[in-house]
């Protein structure tokens, strides 16, 4: 081969070479890119739109929907927003959301003095228990004051309190959303005749397990909380009949460091409310305790406190427990109770706690702590209950 012809070879061999490459480099990038692509295209998919707007989407887009029909919220979203309430981020719903869960609040479960409770369900089928607060009023210091009381109830979290999932804050609703519960009230189940009577053994339990979450409230909580209306009727069951404490986050709050709560009018349920209530005495967490007392005399002779249809000595159930107790006859109270022999030293135990817990003075009842350790027999009822009724005409 001449010299010419083998330099022509090697200028065509360069440039082969040359163009070889330069394809390589481009086919890599276009690859490069559209991998990149790709991978942005499917991220940009898997990122979910938060609970929230999901929500407002599903519901917006059928106004004219059913809870039952056209409503449609994807199980994920549900899913995303329970875990959310678990990070303490309970969700903000619109009246709209209300009318939809509740199918136009079709079912009302009951009413109290704060507002009315109505059954709802997710559209994944979770119930839900919706209170409508009273009152509409939407000026900016009320949504403020709304808003922090949520926040501090969103961060109440165990077994014995009533979960809220979220709430509505608009001129025309103030509501939360809680839990819903199986079972409904202790009240329900001491007060109404009801073939499925729950044995003594589950009542004591349920008493343990509403103490532990008044303690929860009282002394776990950076901001305690006072609850001012313990009752049967904010004891609700689930179906496990396991005690949850309701209306918690409706309580007036205080910090841990203050044990006396400013206190402006009368608070709690008559029968219920401890003395300091309706008196201009210093209110503390102890106002608690003594309500929580006389719910145990409920549980312990199923019965309501007061019954005029029973003989007079035995109208007031309270008193004539303590008049058994200071006559050394306890016996009398377990028997007509009807509590089972295996446990009637538990419900010995209990009398006594009761006794205790509705002392006059609040400085003479027990913490809920010691309250929770008596119930359980951790701790022995040493101190012996003075007459908690000394202020009461004799003839009461």
């Amino acid at each position: 081969m001449s010299s010419s012809d083998s330099s022509s070879y090697n200028k065509v061999s360069s440039g082969v070479t040359v163009i070889a490459t330069t394809g390589i480099i481009a086919g890599s990038s276009v690859l490069i890119i559209l991998t990149i692509l790709i991978i942005k295209c499917v991220q940009n998919k898997k990122q979910p739109v938060s609970a929230e707007e999901q929500l407002t989407i599903a519901t917006t887009s059928s106004p004219g929907s059913t809870l039952r029909g056209d409503l449609s919220i994807e199980m994920e979203t549900i899913s995303k927003f329970l875990k959310d309430i678990e990070k303490e981020k309970p969700m903000r719903f619109t009246p709209h959301h209300l009318i939809h869960f509740t199918n136009n609040y079709a079912e009302k479960l009951g009413s109290g003095e704060f507002g009315v409770v109505y059954k709802g369900r997710f559209p994944n089928g979770i119930k839900v228990a919706i209170k409508v607060l009273h009152g509409t009023s939407d000026n900016k210091r009320d949504e403020e004051q709304f808003m922090a009381h949520i926040r501090t109830i969103s961060r109440t979290y165990h077994f014995n309190l009533v979960k809220i999932y979220g709430f509505c804050f608009d001129k025309a609703v103030k509501a939360l959303v809680y839990e819903y519960m199986e079972n409904g009230s202790l009240a329900h189940h001491l007060f109404d005749v009801s073939p499925n009577r729950i044995e003594w053994r589950k009542l004591r339990e349920i008493a343990i397990g509403t103490a532990k979450g008044i303690r929860y409230l009282h002394e776990e909580l950076q901001q305690k909380i006072v609850h001012y209306d313990i009752k049967p009727g904010n004891i609700l069951l689930d179906a496990n009949f396991n005690s949850k404490v309701a209306d918690f986050g409706l309580a007036k709050l205080c910090d841990r460091e203050n044990t006396c709560v400013t206190f402006t009018g009368a608070s709690g349920t008559p029968g219920y409310a401890a003395p300091e209530l309706w008196m201009p005495l210093p209110v503390t967490q102890k106002c608690d305790v003594y309500s929580f007392g006389m719910v145990l005399f409920e549980i312990l002779g199923r019965r309501r406190n007061l019954d005029v249809r029973r003989g007079q000595s035995k109208q007031w159930y309270p008193k004539w427990v303590w008049q058994m107790f200071e006559q050394g006859q306890l016996e009398t109270v377990i028997s007509d109770s009807g509590v089972e022999l295996k446990y009637q030293d538990k419900a010995r135990a209990m009398c006594k706690v009761a006794l205790l817990c509705v002392q006059y003075n609040p400085e003479e009842r027990p913490s809920i702590s010691s309250v929770v350790r008596m119930l359980e027999e951790e701790e022995e009822v040493i101190i012996m209950p003075t007459d908690p009724f000394h202020y009461l005409p004799s003839n009461a």
